[in-house]
């Protein structure tokens, strides 16, 4: 697993990096792109294959866009937002209608209580990564030289507080979304016992 392999160098991944840059927190930012990195080492953990390397990218990079304004939609889940805005995305870099509803898919994926979610492999590597990132699951499963090295380079900052801030806002609006569920199930504890908390 090498923690230093580098993005896809096409316009819809420059782009989807553009965005995140200029409209993510500096922890969800970090966030992002970890967890892109850890979905790349399930891959290969996994076996998992063949995967579109720039999809699973751009979807990484974009899940938790509309967690924060001006995406944050008032009445549709964070995830299913972020799904449209990388579809509108995608589709300024010239993708056709069925790979961006498979972007779109994947995305929705990260939030999916459903064992094997839906959005083909990326999605299934999304959930998994997001997981990790998140709620601590799988957490020795990846060497730990790799994730030393990824949180070295993309340190959690402040995401235990921030994403349990924002995971709760979801829920008080949208009390029937996926947000609602894992606020219920108890993501603020599972964030700040998370063991890459105490990588670092």
């Amino acid at each position: 697993m090498d923690a230093e392999t580098d993005p896809p160098d096409t316009p819809a991944a420059r782009a989807a990096l553009a965005v995140a840059v200029a409209y993510l927190t500096p922890s969800l930012l970090n966030h992002s792109i970890r967890s892109w990195r850890w979905a790349l080492g399930f891959a290969e953990l996994d076996a998992v294959g063949p995967i579109d390397e720039e999809l699973l990218y751009v979807g990484a990079v974009l899940h938790d866009i509309s967690l924060l304004e001006p995406f944050d939609a008032h009445r549709t889940p964070f995830e299913h937002a972020g799904g449209a805005v990388a579809s509108v995305l995608a589709a300024g870099a010239g993708w056709d209608g069925g790979r961006r509803a498979h972007l779109a898919a994947a995305i929705v994926a990260h939030m999916s209580p459903d064992p094997v979610p839906a959005g083909g492999v990326e999605g299934r590597l999304l959930d998994v990564a997001t997981s990790l990132d998140i709620a601590g699951a799988r957490p020795d499963a990846l060497p730990l030289d790799y994730r030393v090295a990824v949180l070295a380079a993309y340190p959690r900052l402040d995401l235990a507080h921030e994403f349990a801030r924002l995971a709760a806002d979801q829920a008080e609006r949208k009390p029937a979304s996926q947000a609602a569920r894992i606020v219920r199930g108890g993501v603020a504890a599972k964030l700040t016992a998370n063991p890459l908390e105490r990588l670092e």
